[in-house]
């Protein structure tokens, strides 16, 4: 496990502290979960900003090709 140096404002070391007594972790378990969470956050951000970008971009493409199949429909001799 790597090591990092972090300077925080007191009130959030404080607040982290009795956080971390509450529920009976040490305060760099603490954050340790406290960053995984923020990571899992932000990916699940990250997935659904590719999954609308990925939508808007086959979004034209799917209403030609419902045009084309309703073209398709209303023309007698198809």
């Amino acid at each position: 496990m790597a090591a990092i140096s972090l300077k925080l404002p007191e009130d959030l070391l404080e607040a982290s502290g009795r956080c971390a007594d509450a529920l009976q972790l040490t305060r760099a378990e603490y954050m340790r979960r406290a960053l995984e969470e923020m990571n899992r956050e932000t990916q699940a951000r990250l997935r659904a900003r590719r999954l609308g970008d990925a939508s808007r971009k086959v979004r034209g493409e799917s209403m030609r090709v419902n045009a084309e199949f309703d073209a398709i429909e209303r023309d007698v001799d198809a």
